[in-house]
């Protein structure tokens, strides 16, 4: 099984419902993707494709991508040295069923995808972690993980980021699209720190759920952008939307101190504005990978992953209060990505595939 997307079109797809399972070579092993999720994340990886690389992790055919995808899978068949049938990992895959990968750098906590194609690409998505010595672990929220945790990663780097640069004197950060969960969990996490007011930017129509959460101080629709607060500012761009860029930028001029482009959750809207001059700050995009390279340095990569890790359950028990995992078929996969791309997702639904 395996779904392309066009790289021209982002709504012309493929779904291969059966391929056969591929036999290792010497020094490679198959993983059985088991469960993966799918949310606005994974069209962030689509919609940046091609600028960001996100394609060439799982090359497909001439003109088509296949989706990067988080999520768990068995070691089905194995030659590589150290990795043995059976072993559950946590890991980067295709929206496929199955990978052929070729393990490097093999250790108790796992390994890293050796394959040439992969060499020049971010070392943050080639490893794969194997569950039982995994501190951020717990089997009975694998459904949580494969939905939360590489956002709650992400947004545990924004807020981290952010802080470390005392948000360059701002007392407060607006953040959009404030009803996806990378935004949501960067609120979750910034609203923990005093001094700093956290406000979401969102459609009208999602301001209710939005403002329920109660890890907004305020809630703004998109279409009432002048109502936001005065004072020193950092925007969060995680809509992607240009015509709320430069709506934003517009609002605070010099009082906005930074603007971060995290993703592209409206990202019909990507290019929109872009005939006109922003005011303030030029926008710097926020890469992950970047800041764990950084903190891994700074911190060492074990006592990285336990931070995050420590502050990984208590918001994956707070999610229950509010959110509902969907679990979905193979057969469902095409039309769910479709939903999702064109924002019909409800946001306190999550979708799970299992294979």
């Amino acid at each position: 099984m395996e779904l392309l997307v066009a790289k021209d079109d982002f709504h012309k797809t493929r779904f291969e419902p059966d391929t056969d399972p591929p036999e290792p070579a010497d020094g490679e092993a198959v993983l059985a993707i088991d469960s993966f999720g799918l949310t606005s994340n994974n069209i962030t990886y689509v919609v940046f494709g091609d600028s960001m690389n996100y394609w060439d992790f799982f090359p497909g055919p001439e003109g088509w991508g296949r989706p990067p995808v988080w999520g768990y899978a068995e070691v089905a068949a194995s030659k590589a040295d150290g990795v043995e049938e059976g072993q559950r990992l946590y890991g980067y895959f295709p929206c496929s069923s199955h990978l052929v990968v070729e393990p490097a750098g093999v250790e108790e906590y796992g390994f890293f995808d050796g394959a040439e194609h992969r060499k020049p690409l971010p070392s943050a998505y080639q490893g794969y972690r194997r569950v039982e010595v995994d501190p951020a672990y717990d089997a009975d929220r694998e459904n949580e993980s494969v939905i939360f945790w590489p956002l709650f990663y992400t947004s545990w780097l924004i807020d981290d980021f952010l802080a470390d640069s005392s948000l360059w004197g701002a007392v407060q950060v607006v953040i959009s699209s404030a009803s996806s969960k990378t935004a949501i969990i960067a609120a979750y996490l910034l609203a923990q720190r005093e001094g700093i007011e956290v406000i979401g930017l969102t459609s009208p129509g999602n301001a209710g759920f939005v403002g329920d959460l109660g890890v907004y101080h305020q809630t703004v629709a998109y279409d009432a952008i002048e109502a936001l607060p005065d004072g020193k500012t950092v925007y969060v761009d995680i809509a992607g939307d240009g015509e709320v860029r430069h709506a934003v930028h517009a609002r605070y001029g010099d009082d906005l101190v930074h603007s971060a482009v995290v993703g592209a959750a409206r990202h019909e809207q990507l290019g929109a504005g872009g005939d006109t001059e922003l005011d303030g700050p030029i926008p710097k995009f926020f890469f992950a990978p970047d800041r764990i390279k950084i903190r891994g340095k700074e911190w060492g990569t074990p006592e990285l992953e336990k931070r995050v890790a420590e502050s990984w359950l208590p918001f994956a028990e707070w999610t229950e209060s509010w959110f509902k995992v969907e679990p979905i078929g193979a057969g469902d996969i095409e039309a769910t990505y479709l939903e999702i791309l064109d924002g019909k997702i409800d946001p306190k639904v999550g979708h799970v595939v299992s294979l």
